[in-house]
């Protein structure tokens, strides 16, 4: 007689704990224990840790699995149970642990694998092998594709958060915290009178009653700086979209800036000096040229595709020196100047920042983060079972995104969702815009490095987004470069792992429709093909998420920096804009003050997060792999730290990419 013991460690979320009777049996290479129940004393309360003696005749050899059923207590009563893992002492002294961390109903059964990771050609036993392949295929019945609509990414096949799966699900704290936080700004905004007042802002200072409880040091710089060239150009390097910027070294044809026109923006320089030496930048919108205006609050909403032309000075300013605000020259399409009047000036820079909306929240924000995060999360939660090394390096990364994503589907881009309320972009813009983004989605965009460089950004200065994303990518590489040496210690490896082969597949057909023109990979033959990859997923669920997403309220928060539908159209000649014409084109009060409730919950941290680096899961007991996990947050902390440092010295701090500051995945 050999005994086994059995260490059971019940979840601490809500309601975790069961009154059901749970059963266990240990499964090996060389026979099974007889199934046991656990509880038929003593229930399991949340946050307990108990230990059991599992009795049998023979060792069982090596462990293969550990499997959980549940049954009512008394052929009655039952309740769920959340396990986060079990852990067996053998008779020979080892520990092997079980991570779970699942849901397990009333007459449901869960098969636990062991928390040692393995590729599919590494688990010879039949029964390992088995295992893995039943639970990718009920995984594949649990997460099926959905077209959302055609020339776009698949989605996953749920409408409600409700019917997915409760392990993916937000926890009960996210839940609700979300739901109150909505809640509440609603209410004051129907206290407050706003939420359907379609008047015209009196003044621009009158916004500022309404930041009194919603202030911040970011807020009342803008409020202060907002119409400022200096703050207009910084904001295409540091602010909300820091992505569209690009080193110009030729005028696009249909831009027809002379030198003339910015003679006294150079100084003593000319514009083909500059252009030359590699000073002037460019910011083409072309993306929005054609859609059409949503119509808000019964008004018609009006949307531009302009051109920006940038000058970066001697003292390292980005400063913007010529803006058109359509894409065909014409008399009636002038080209603004900052030698204009100040309000002609004031509004094309207003056109421009309503035109960031548009491109910031549906191509680079939904589209780029959102979308491909769900992307990568149905794909690994279909094609690498449990054990799989690269499903354990992901799973921190794909938590609450499906959630987070059905929420975004049903409530801000639906049919009345509050994108198609309140934003100039909204309707049948939001689709075709959607679609011309994907259809420019590229491998190499996605990649910092590599967008860097394309875009010609490598020298300039000030650019805090590339500075602090660049060490956080490089952070992230050096992790999983490390990580996946560790199981892939050949290219061979790499060609022969089905599932991972599945893996990418499923990216490339339903992510990116099969697009080769994309540059993504539709298979993996090295480990350097497959690293990259996978550094620009991690990235674009954690740093890109946050650097698009946690500063829209800040600079988003005060309308006219960042106003997400206009009422009149681009003026069509120079000289003739007034104060009112610019409070007559600004969003109504009932827009302002929604739109404001959108970006102040899209940006509000939750008390259920989870910090890029921090692994709540217990899913590896190997040394390697938890060893490569302490380095990397030392490297995190240690980049935090000089972020922070950095930022004594700025007038405007740039906060977003602090790894304290960037949770692991896609989640609000």
């Amino acid at each position: 007689m050999v005994i086994y013991t059995v260490t059971v460690y019940t979840g601490n979320r809500f309601l975790a704990s069961t009154i059901s009777h749970i059963y266990i049996q240990l499964h090996g290479t060389e026979g099974e224990s007889e199934e046991k129940n656990l509880n038929s004393f003593q229930w399991f309360w949340q946050g307990s840790e108990r230990a059991f003696k599992i009795q049998c005749k023979a060792p069982l050899g090596e462990l293969i699995d550990v499997k959980l059923s549940s049954k009512p207590f008394m052929g009655l009563l039952h309740n769920q149970w959340f396990c986060d893992k079990i852990l067996v002492n053998t008779p020979e002294g080892d520990k092997i642990l079980f991570p779970c961390y699942c849901w397990l109903d009333c007459n449901e059964k869960l098969v636990l694998r062991p928390a040692k990771a393995s590729l599919a050609f590494q688990d010879t036993n039949l029964i390992a092998q088995r295992q893995r392949a039943r639970q990718r295929e009920e995984q594949q019945k649990l997460y099926r594709w959905r077209v959302y609509a055609e020339g776009m990414p698949q989605v996953i096949d749920c409408d409600t958060a409700l019917a997915l799966p409760a392990e993916v699900r937000f926890s009960f704290t996210k839940q609700n915290e979300f739901l109150f936080n909505s809640g509440k700004q609603l209410i004051a905004l129907k206290i407050n009178g706003l939420a359907d007042s379609r008047r015209s802002w009196e003044s621009i200072s009158q916004l500022k009653a309404i930041h009194c409880e919603h202030g911040g040091k970011t807020i009342e710089y803008i409020q202060e700086h907002w119409d400022e060239d200096e703050f207009f150009g910084y904001q295409f390097l540091n602010g909300l979209n820091p992505m569209m910027i690009q080193r110009c070294s030729k005028l696009p044809e249909n831009f027809l800036v002379t030198e003339d026109m910015v003679k006294d923006s150079l100084r003593e320089s000319s514009l083909e000096q500059e252009l030359k030496k590699g000073n002037i930048f460019l910011s083409d919108y072309k993306m929005l040229d054609g859609l059409v205006g949503n119509e808000v609050n019964g008004r018609q909403q009006y949307l531009t595709a302009p051109l920006v032309l940038l000058y970066c000075n001697p003292h390292g300013m980005m400063l913007p020196i010529a803006i058109q605000l359509r894409q065909k020259p014409s008399k009636e399409n002038p080209i603004f100047l900052p030698t204009d009047s100040k309000t002609d000036w004031k509004l094309a820079k207003i056109f421009v920042r309503n035109a960031e909306f548009a491109v910031h929240e549906v191509n680079f924000h939904l589209l780029r983060t959102h979308l491909l995060a769900e992307v990568f999360t149905v794909a690994t939660l279909r094609s690498l079972p449990s054990p799989h090394p690269l499903f354990k390096l992901l799973f921190p990364h794909i938590r609450f995104t499906l959630q987070i994503n059905i929420m975004a589907r049903n409530q801000l881009i639906s049919k009345d969702g509050d994108i198609n309320t309140y934003a100039g972009v909204g309707g049948e813009s939001l689709v075709k815009l959607l679609k011309r983004a994907t259809a420019s989605l590229t491998y190499s965009t996605l990649c910092l490095p590599d967008n860097i460089s394309e875009r010609g950004l490598e020298n300039v200065p000030n650019y805090y987004y590339r500075d602090d994303g660049m060490e956080l990518w490089n952070i992230i590489k050096k992790f999983v470069a490390a990580f996946l040496s560790h199981y892939y210690q050949c290219d061979e490896h790499v060609q022969k792992d089905t599932e991972l082969q599945q893996w990418i597949s499923e990216i490339f057909n339903n992510g990116f429709l099969g697009r080769d023109c994309s540059g993504i990979p539709s298979s993996f033959q090295t480990v350097t093909e497959l690293v990259k990859f996978v550094t620009m997923a991690i990235f674009t669920a954690s740093a890109q998420h946050a650097a698009l997403n946690n500063g829209q309220f800040d600079f988003g928060g005060w309308m006219p920096n960042y106003p997400p539908a206009l009422r009149k159209p681009p003026p069509k000649e120079k000289g003739h804009t007034t104060e009112q014409m610019i409070l007559e084109t600004l969003p109504d009060v009932s827009t302002t003050v929604h739109g404001m409730a959108v970006l102040k919950l899209l940006s509000r941290d939750c008390a259920d997060r989870y910090p890029l680096g921090h692994f709540p899961e217990t899913l590896f007991d190997e040394d390697v792999p938890c060893k490569l996990m302490e380095d990397f947050q030392k490297d995190l902390k240690k980049l935090s730290e000089l972020i922070e440092e950095r930022n004594k010295k700025l007038e405007l701090p740039y906060t977003y990419l602090n790894p304290k500051n960037v949770d692991n995945s896609v989640a609000i």
